[in-house]
């Protein structure tokens, strides 16, 4: 193309392109074509710039489009899902200084707080020593490791419970059944210096029994037992039991544990405890509003049980006595469904409760703290470093004054010794704070045994007593009020006909004790008076949990069974024929039942009349005995009736009958197991001892099993 002369040279863009490339690509006209390129683009400035500026927008525009595009419609990879790795614990470094291991098993607390209470002082006089706080369900995964594990340690301290019928505590459980059951060994524990401890009631059959056991155990396995097996009875003052246990622990460990060149050095000074105290942070009052939005049907996590509950709402709450009884019972059903809880005939329902209005109103009283305070509790300092060197149980969550006082302090048990030197810690009136450590010392021994333990007296009377005792809030709830522990029900319902339920049979307590004050079961008062969701939207609900139990019929529904369970002792018998007649109506055949039933009076406290009527006639109860204790000229009770029985009793357990008790342990339980002994003895023409093996070869076998409180 061709102008005049004068006139700017004008090209296409295509040229003008051209010539770019050209210049740029082109080495051999390298000089031209750089003066082509230079005088193109001095006589276009203009037009390169908008070409340039709109290349650029174009290439921006097409690089989001892309991103887009392929963020929103190019599908996911499905990534295979990792293999569940369980990281191997690290093997322990072995530093050469002497190790001590302290495992506890309990289902109130108890025991874990005496494992570490005996921890604590055992580092303040052995300081070159390492100790370690165990619980014996953390202590391995399987049973091949709590071998190994075991074998290795030198020196063990065993704190155990017992409850129910001489049964282990949850978190031991798995401990006490590897150990009793497992294969026979030969003396493998020849390097293990130990001692226990049990804590159980002297009330119950089998007192102590798993400390009993495994005490026995480890010293026939070749252990060296350093001082007799320590009995503590709640029953009085266990306490004072663990103290004189304790006390001739010392000079055992002190053979054991001190140095050569600690020989001329005194054992140690008097051990002060210290009073265990929560850091805690006060938090916005707005945090308040969100108390209770963890609380829903399913509880996150993948195991249900009493660290982990789920909640629950009342579905069904009835009164079992007519208005002419002077006493209460409960029939409550807990809705399920949707939970992920599960349960089996004969199984335990845990329930948490919470402290009546009243009685929580009482003690903010008497801490004179504000109600709605919002605070927090942390079991380390702020550089995070324990508190109390672990000794402290894991706080529960935030929350008020009065919602920590409703769900978690258990304010109407008598307290502890220990609480007793808290109060008097924070007393401002020295008598009273004297008073209070002379009763928590072993000058005070038998005046605490009759002032608070046969007096009944509760946290909130001591605390009225001592009206100066005015601990801070972290003080209150590390040292003084004890947790508040779930109540233990029997299931009264069968999942064969019940699956999104759980039924509770409940007798509502309610009695007065010496010192005048009317006790109210915190759990029974609840039950009682909750709002099931048949009437209202805005029902009741409990966090609660189901706890196995081996009280099971047996495999072979033809088999006989015998049931023996005054009052509420009914409640897992109902779930039994319950699951029999479930068990019938799918064509199964059943051998014979017996029900040994009582109750006060067939017009006042006859609960499930006509229930257990159905079940004789559908033939799930082949008979029903009952024994009325406050109707007719005598009193009678079911261990009356089972005398009268007694033939049938020998014919069905000689024909590999199972027996099944259900109650009150301390009364009915032992009169129950006197009188199965005699007919024994009397049926079967054997002499006392012959009849005892019998009845303890009954329980051996699992044939005669107890669910007993």
């Amino acid at each position: 193309m061709e102008s005049t002369s004068g006139s700017s040279m004008k090209i296409s863009p295509l040229d003008l392109m051209a010539a770019i490339f050209r210049g740029k690509m082109d080495p051999s006209s390298t000089s031209s074509a750089g003066a082509e390129v230079a005088s193109v683009i001095l006589e276009n400035r203009e037009f390169l710039m908008i070409l340039t500026t709109s290349i650029a927008v174009l290439i921006s525009c097409v690089v989001v489009f892309v991103w887009r595009r392929s963020s929103a419609q190019k599908p996911k990879l499905v990534q295979p899902l990792k293999p569940l790795v369980i990281p191997e614990p690290e093997p322990e470094v072995d530093d050469g200084s002497k190790k001590v291991t302290i495992f506890f098993g309990t289902q109130t607390g108890t025991a874990e707080g005496f494992a570490k209470a005996l921890a604590e002082e055992a580092k303040a006089r052995y300081d070159k020593v390492t100790f370690k706080v165990v619980d014996l369900d953390d202590y391995a995964a399987d049973d091949e490791v709590y071998e190994e594990k075991l074998k290795n340690e030198s020196l063990a301290i065993f704190f155990l419970a017992t409850y129910g019928d001489g049964e282990p505590t949850d978190n031991a459980a798995r401990f006490y059944k590897w150990f009793t059951e497992g294969k026979e060994k030969e003396a493998w524990l020849q390097n293990l210096h130990y001692g226990v401890f049990g804590l159980g009631n002297r009330q119950y059959e089998h007192f102590n029994k798993v400390a009993v056991v495994v005490d026995e155990i480890l010293a026939a396995q070749g252990g060296k037992r350093l001082v007799p097996v320590g009995l503590g009875d709640d029953d009085q003052c266990i306490e004072d039991d663990f103290t004189a246990w304790r006390e001739l622990m010392w000079p055992e460990l002190d053979q054991l544990l001190r140095d050569e060149d600690d020989a001329t050095t005194p054992a140690c000074t008097p051990y002060t405890a210290a009073v265990l105290e929560y850091r805690v942070v006060f938090n916005d009052a707005a945090d308040a509003s969100v108390e209770d939005k963890s609380w829903n049907n399913v509880n996150g996590h993948a195991v249900i049980d009493a660290q982990h509950p789920c909640r629950a709402n009342v579905a069904v709450r009835k009164e079992l006595h007519t208005p002419a009884s002077d006493r209460s019972c409960t029939h409550l059903e807990f809705d399920i469904a949707g939970t992920g809880l599960t349960y089996e005939t004969g199984d335990h329902v845990g329930v948490y409760c919470e402290n009546l209005s009243e009685t929580v109103e009482e003690a903010i009283s008497l801490l004179g703290l504000a109600p709605e305070a919002h605070f927090s509790f942390y079991t380390e300092k702020d550089d995070g470093t324990p508190l109390s060197g672990g000794s402290l149980l894991p706080p529960f969550p935030p929350c008020t004054l009065r919602t920590a006082l409703t769900r978690y302090a258990d304010l109407l048990s008598s307290p502890k010794k220990s609480a007793l030197l808290a109060l008097a810690a924070y007393a401002s009136d020295p008598a009273e704070a004297d008073r209070l450590r002379h009763l928590a010392s072993p000058a005070g021994k038998d005046e605490y045994a009759q002032w608070m333990v046969a007096s009944q007296r509760s946290l909130l009377e001591v605390m009225a007593e001592f009206p100066s005792a005015k601990p801070p809030i972290g003080v209150f709830f590390a040292a003084v009020a004890p947790r508040l522990q779930p109540r233990y029900y029997s299931i009264s319902s069968s999942p064969r006909m019940a699956p999104s339920r759980i039924h509770v049979t409940c007798a509502l307590v309610c009695d007065k004790t010496p010192t005048g004050r009317i006790h109210k079961g915190i759990c029974s008062t609840w039950m009682k008076n909750s709002v099931p969701s048949a009437k209202s939207d805005d029902c009741s609900w409990a966090p609660i949990f189901v706890r196995q139990s081996n009280f099971r019929l047996p495999v072979d529904s033809k088999v006989p069974i015998l049931m023996i369970g005054p009052g509420t002792g009914f409640a897992p018998f109902r779930g039994f024929l319950q699951e029999r007649l479930a068990l019938k109506e799918d064509g199964a055949e059943l051998g014979p039942s017996v029900l040994f039933f009582g109750c006060r009076n067939s017009q006042m406290d006859y609960i499930y009349e006509d229930e257990l009527n159905n079940f004789v006639e559908k033939g799930a109860l082949s008979e029903l005995v009952v024994a009325f204790s406050r109707q007719g000229p005598t009193k009678e009770y079911v261990q009356h009736k089972m005398m009268q029985k007694a033939s049938d009793i020998w014919n069905m357990i000689s024909q590999g009958g199972y027996m099944y008790v259900c109650g009150d342990a301390k009364g009915m339980a032992k009169d129950v197991h006197r009188t199965l002994h005699t007919i024994l003895q009397e049926q079967g023409s054997l002499d006392s001892s012959k009849a005892e093996s019998m009845v303890k070869n009954l329980q051996t076998n699992g044939r005669y099993l107890r669910d007993v409180w």
